[in-house]
C-alpha cells in the first residue's frame, strides 16, 4: 500500500511538473493538443498545460536576419548585375507561421526567400542601369519590401520589416562602359561650367568697363565744368581788377611774365633795352592817376 501511495505521489509530481512551462523573454508559444492549435500567443512567464494531452511550440518573437547569397538579375536594357541584399522579418502570426513552416525558421527562410528574390527581380527588370547607379535604391528597397510583406504576412505569417541592399557589383565590360559614359559626362559638364563662368567674366568685365567709362566721363565733364567756372572767376576778379587800377594790373602781369620767364634761372632773353617787356626794370614805379 505503501510502495503504491508513494509511485502515486511521484507521478503526481511528474504530471505536475510536465503541466508548467515557462516563456523567455524574446519567445512567444503555441499550445498544441493532437496536432491542433488549442493556445496561441503566450507571452514571457509561467504558464500551464494539460500534461502529456498538450505539447508547448516555442516560437522567436525577435527581429531575425535572411541574409541571402548574391543574385544575378537583369535590368531593362538585359544588362546584368550582381546584388547583395539582406532582409529584416520577425514572426507577425504564430499560427499562420507555425501551419506554413511548423515553427522551422530555416524552412521560413527557405520560404521567403524566393518572394524577395521576385520582388528584386521585377524591380530591376523594370529599371535602366543609368537608373540603378544614380540612386534608385530606396525606392527599389521600399517596393520590395511593400509587396514581400503583403504576401509573406498570407501565406507565412510573417512580418517583412526591411530589406536593404548592401551592394551592386556590376561585370567587367559593363564596369567599364559605365566608367566611360560616366567619365564623357563630367568632362562634358565641367566644360559647360567652365564656358558659363567665362561668359559670366566676361559680362561682369564689359560691365565694369562700361560703368569705368560713364565715371571717367562724368569726372571729366564736372572737371570741365569747374576749370570753367574758375576761369570765369578768375577773368572777372582780372577784370574787375583791371578796371579799378589798369596799371597795376598791367604791371602785376608783367612780374607774372618775369617770373615765368627766369624760373629755371638759365634763360637768356635779347631785348631792345627800350622794349616794352621791360620797361618796368628802367621805370619801376608805376603811374598813378
Amino acid at each position: 500500500m505503501k510502495i503504491a501511495a508513494g509511485i502515486f505521489a511521484v507521478v503526481l509530481v511528474l504530471l505536475g511538473f510536465n503541466s508548467m512551462y515557462v516563456v523567455n523573454e524574446g519567445e512567444s508559444a503555441l499550445v498544441l493538443q493532437f496536432g491542433r492549435i488549442v493556445r496561441n500567443g503566450d507571452q514571457p512567464g509561467l504558464h500551464f498545460k494539460l500534461p502529456l494531452l498538450q505539447q508547448v511550440v516555442h516560437l522567436d518573437s525577435r527581429i531575425l536576419t535572411l541574409d541571402a547569397q548574391p543574385e544575378r538579375y537583369f535590368t531593362s536594357e538585359k544588362k546584368s548585375v550582381n546584388v547583395d541584399f539582406y532582409v529584416k522579418w520577425r514572426i507577425a502570426d504564430n499560427a499562420t507561421y507555425y501551419r506554413a513552416t511548423g515553427g522551422n525558421e530555416l524552412q521560413a527562410v527557405q520560404r521567403l526567400t524566393p518572394i524577395v528574390k521576385d520582388a528584386l527581380r521585377h524591380e530591376f527588370n523594370a529599371r535602366t542601369l543609368q537608373e540603378l547607379i544614380s540612386g534608385g535604391r530606396k525606392d527599389i528597397t521600399a517596393s520590395v519590401r511593400k509587396q514581400t510583406d503583403a504576401i509573406a504576412r498570407k501565406n507565412l505569417g510573417i512580418a517583412v520589416v526591411d530589406v536593404r541592399i548592401k551592394r551592386i557589383d556590376l561585370p567587367d565590360e559593363v564596369s567599364e562602359s559605365v566608367y566611360k559614359r560616366m567619365r564623357a559626362e563630367r568632362l562634358q559638364l565641367a566644360n559647360e561650367l567652365r564656358s558659363t563662368g567665362q561668359q559670366l567674366a566676361e559680362t561682369i568685365q564689359a560691365d565694369a568697363d562700361k560703368q569705368g567709362q560713364i565715371i571717367r566721363a562724368d569726372a571729366d565733364r564736372d572737371a570741365a565744368k569747374i576749370r570753367g567756372e574758375g576761369d570765369a572767376q578768375a577773368a572777372a576778379i582780372y577784370a574787375q581788377a583791371y578796371g579799378q587800377d589798369p596799371e597795376f594790373f598791367a604791371f602785376y602781369r608783367s612780374l607774372q611774365a618775369y617770373k615765368k620767364a627766369f624760373a629755371d634761372g638759365k634763360g637768356v632773353l635779347i631785348l631792345k633795352p627800350d622794349s616794352e617787356f621791360l620797361r618796368y626794370f628802367s621805370n619801376p614805379a608805376p603811374a598813378r592817376h
